[in-house]
């Protein structure tokens, strides 16, 4: 499921418990998002995968996807704060495709990453 922590200016904080289904992006993160890109141009986004979130369904996983293509070049920033390995992991291996600053944080570091994100 998702949470929302903080959504102010251009700016979306988003926290990620349990699993993450399609119905988490539809009716919270797409709204959200959404909501910010009416009013501003870009994008900055922390996307925090904490502790207890056990992962994603197949259709969050098309969901996140089809957001990312969508709203690829309304990045401004992407700070993604986790502990869990294959999510560091996956970052790593994409960031290259996002045309925007991708940072990763460990939850430790999550002052570091909302100083970052601006």
């Amino acid at each position: 499921m998702f949470e929302i922590i903080e959504k102010n200016q251009n700016l979306l904080y988003i926290k990620a418990s349990g699993e993450v289904t399609a119905a988490d992006y539809e009716t919270v993160l797409i709204p959200a998002a959404e909501d910010i890109l009416n009013e501003h141009d870009k994008l900055r986004m922390i996307y925090e995968l904490g502790p207890d979130m056990t992962g994603f369904s197949a259709g969050a996983m098309w969901e996140d996807a089809k957001v990312g293509m969508h709203h690829l070049t309304q990045f401004e920033k992407l700070a993604v704060i986790s502990d869990h390995s294959w999510v560091v992991n996956m970052v790593k291996v994409f960031a290259f495709m996002i045309p925007c600053p991708v940072k990763v944080f460990s939850t430790a570091q999550a002052t570091e990453a909302r100083t970052w994100i601006g």
